[in-house]
């Protein structure tokens, strides 16, 4: 079995890594970094210890002796054969018990175990806490792993990435201790979107979920949830999402139903049935789950997101705004990542197997490529968490009904800034807040309105530098507009800002509701910061997305002028521009003409998603044959989005015929060979499909 060759960061000064990773204990909040494993070497003609380190995910952490076991397997290295081994440390981060397990390995002969706690203090290492490191490291080996565009494995130097779970025996081992540890998993902290972890919502279920739906194991993931469920009811709604994956609809639904009469406020159940309805097309159904689901949980912001991913649905365009305005919106943490000394260099070796001539990735192909200075300043790129879905959800209706209709009904929900400077010109000291905040919803669909609560307008949410994108979009380029149109032939009107709360309150005036001058506002909401910045965020995109697409036209119009090009990051950036927009195609189109240029792990990602939609079975694996080999050569064997992919495909089309398109692409055996491992994982697992 190939694995991926070992990264080496050589240190400056021995030690130093760990005593990084020491001072690193008392920062971590979640689920924790991934293993450090360091080793001391010295020259085999004797002399001057160096130390060097990398970090690996996925490896068997149930005892001292699997990750002594490991550490053993870099002792002997073909291709270093002037230093030998002299010892080595498995750090390895307990996130239950906020313990860093340690196995320090003598070589020859030697192994100790133990484990330090925050403030440095060393630790006997139990049983029962080798079985919360074993889980924890399945759970970091999901959370760490790369969904094959290359994001995750670019954040962290040196990272090898083991798949965590290979055959049945090691998944009866992980379902055991999950079930073991299960109502000790809101320790563990949760998705940024979610802002109260609870019993069902946490990393452990969220891995969990993440493993049944990678692998297809429906049935152990329902045997496990059943169990758990007569010990909390609450558990249904997990249960019910796994058993709607496995077609088993009828007994889900039964489920919900018999779940919520016995607790009918708890809003995972409410979500869950909410999404049911939904998928089956009964938006009416699915929104009295998910007014119910906000009521039952209005500090989430999952619940007001589906509130107003249903408008959405429903065409109620305005009520989608409000409820939007409403969502109460959290700063982003990102993952626990290692904050590691500058290296004294970096040695980052190619496994032979993973050598493929078309994955260019010699600095050389890099170092030709200009970005324009206007595709580096579009902030939503970096959107995360609340904001990330937020903005999925307001460029959604943007691609529904056009930007000018989008301003429009944005202009009669909310109070423009233009109409309340105008009111307090007229000499009047009164605060149109109090009627704008606590009167009817407009009507402006005919609708029946639903009133979103108020998520405490006091807290301001800066959207993750938002605000700084507002100054940009009304000063740069702007009048670069003039005679620039949408395909559709209008062109980009610029955002007024809204008046939002907090400018209301700055300006101390005395509140009279009744004022008669203040009637425009009877029928309008304040909106929020956050909001308002993005649409100044999406007015940019809308406005470089505009520039391209009518350079491109021209370019195609005026044959002289030859190919309109681009460097490759350019066109990557412009891919995920179009993508976030929801203009598909013309994404597409954008990573096509990437790949063009040079190997992109983005690009190819995003044109494996457009054959995954048309069903095209052998481009699909000519992409995944390549993003597994990528992987491979950045030390990853282990993927779950193109783990699921290969098992899809399986379930659709059989193992054999997959394995004879693979075998028969005119590419190295040693490449094929990684995609071919992917294949008989499937089959260990005993997918659908595997058999013939």
């Amino acid at each position: 079995m190939v694995v991926p060759a070992v990264p080496e960061i050589v240190e400056e000064e021995i030690e130093s890594a760990i005593e990084s990773r020491n001072e690193a204990l008392q920062t971590i909040r979640e689920l924790g970094p991934p293993d450090l494993v360091h080793l001391v070497k010295q020259a085999k003609s004797g002399g001057r210890q160096s130390g060097v380190y990398h970090h690996v995910t996925g490896v068997d952490a149930s005892s001292s002796a699997s990750l002594a076991a490991y550490v053993n397997t870099l002792v002997y290295t073909p291709s270093d054969k002037t230093h030998k081994v002299v010892s080595g440390l498995y750090c390895c981060y307990n996130a239950f018990s906020h313990l860093d397990m340690r196995v320090d390995v003598k070589i020859p002969g030697g192994v100790e175990s133990y484990c330090i706690d925050e403030r440095g203090d060393k630790r006997v290492a139990s049983e029962g806490l080798w079985l919360e490191t074993f889980l924890c490291g399945v759970l970091r080996a999901y959370s760490y792993a790369d969904d094959g565009s290359g994001d995750s494995i670019k954040k962290i130097i040196g990272v090898r990435r083991f798949d965590p779970i290979t055959s049945t025996e090691v998944e009866h081992k992980f379902l055991d201790a999950a079930e073991r540890l299960f109502f000790k998993g809101s320790q563990l902290g949760s998705e940024p979107e979610i802002q109260v972890p609870n019993v069902v919502s946490n990393h452990l279920t969220t891995g969990l979920l993440n493993y049944i739906h990678t692998t297809g194991r429906y049935t152990s993931g329902i045997n496990l949830f059943e169990k758990l469920r007569t010990r909390d009811i609450e558990v249904s709604s997990l249960l019910a999402r796994v058993l709607v994956a496995a077609d088993e609809e009828v007994q889900a639904v039964k489920l919900l139903h018999d779940a919520i009469s016995e607790i009918p406020m708890d809003y995972s159940l409410l979500d869950c049935q909410s999404t049911f309805c939904q998928s089956k097309g009964r938006l009416d159904w699915a929104l009295e789950c998910a007014k119910r689901s906000v009521t039952a949980a209005p500090s989430e912001f999952g619940t007001w997101a589906k509130l107003a991913e249903i408008y959405v649905g429903l065409e109620q365009w305005d009520l989608a705004l409000l409820t939007l305005n409403s969502c109460p919106m959290f700063t982003y943490q990102d993952k626990d990542a290692p904050r590691m000394p500058e290296p004294a260099r970096v040695v980052l070796p190619v496994l032979p197997e993973s050598m493929l001539d078309e994955i260019d990735e010699s600095q050389a192909a890099y170092d030709s490529e200009l970005v324009h200075p206007s595709l580096r300043k579009l902030h939503a790129a970096g959107y995360k968490g609340t904001f990330l879905k937020a903005y999925s959800l307001l460029t959604e209706i943007t691609a529904r009904i056009g930007w000018d209709q989008l301003l429009k009904i944005r202009s009669q929900v909310f109070v423009m800034e233009e109409e309340y400077r105008s009111e307090k010109q007229t000499g009047h000291n009164q605060n149109a807040s109090t009627i704008a905040l606590h009167s009817s919803s407009p009507r402006a669909n005919g609708a029946t309105p639903f009133e979103p609560a108020s998520n405490g307008a006091e807290e301001e949410h800066d959207g993750e530098g938002a605000s700084e994108t507002a100054t940009i979009a009304a000063t740069d380029g702007s009048n670069r507009l003039s005679g620039i149109t949408l395909a559709a032939g209008s062109s980009i009107e610029k955002p007024n800002h809204t008046i939002t709360s907090e400018e209301v309150k700055s300006g101390n005036e005395d509140p009279s509701p009744s004022h008669p001058h203040y009637t425009q506002f009877h029928n309008k909401r304040l909106c929020e910061r956050w909001l308002d910045n993005l649409f100044m965020v999406l007015y940019e995109d809308l406005r470089i997305y505009t520039i391209w697409r009518t350079d491109m036209a021209r370019a195609k119009s005026e044959e002289s002028s030859g190919e309109y090009r681009k460097s490759a990051e350019e066109w990557e950036i412009l891919g995920e521009l179009a993508e976030r927009l929801h203009h598909f195609p013309e994404a597409v189109e954008a990573y096509q003409s990437c790949l063009r240029v040079r190997f992109s792990p983005k690009a190819m990602r995003g044109v494996l998603r457009m054959y995954e939609g048309q069903g095209r079975v052998q481009e699909v694996l000519q992409a995944v044959i390549r993003l597994v080999t990528w992987q491979y050569r950045w030390y990853s064997e282990f993927s779950p989005a193109l783990l699921r992919t290969v098992r899809k495909l399986i379930e659709s089309e059989g193992a054999v015929k997959v394995r004879s398109i693979v075998q028969a692409t005119s590419l190295p055996q040693p490449v094929l060979d990684l995609t071919h491992r992917y294949v008989e994982l499937c089959a260990s697992f005993r997918s659908n499909g595997s058999d013939g």
